[in-house]
């Protein structure tokens, strides 16, 4: 079963920039689409981007023309870069995949972007 593990994150001020990774590992046949979700306090957790394995994209509203999308085919890594961050980005950011068919999740990763 595929196991998704995330890095970067962290603490920025408005108007700076992150990168999110996501690796996947464990035993993988096949990985449809990527993406990545949030979830602020209070919130429902939301797509924020995804990408399919022919590189297709998909955005929320709210992100679209400061965050983009990546992934790695040969390495099973999706990557999410944030630039011209807002505060009302804070959140906790998750890395999705659809491994073998079934969904997994990462564990999370605090985005915290201060006024």
């Amino acid at each position: 079963q595929g196991r998704l593990v995330e890095s970067g994150g962290g603490l920025v001020q408005a108007g700076g920039s992150l990168r999110l990774s996501c690796a996947a590992s464990g035993i993988i046949f096949s990985i449809d689409t990527m993406g990545w979700y949030r979830q602020a306090p209070g919130k429902q957790r939301e797509l924020v981007a995804s990408i399919e394995s022919s590189g297709g994209t998909n955005y929320a509203d709210s992100v679209k023309g400061r965050f983009t999308i990546s992934r790695d085919n040969t390495k099973a890594t999706v990557s999410l870069q944030l630039n011209s961050l807002k505060p009302e980005d804070t959140a906790v950011y998750y890395c999705n995949a659809r491994i073998n068919k079934r969904d997994s999740w990462g564990q999370g990763t605090q985005v915290t972007v201060s006024s």
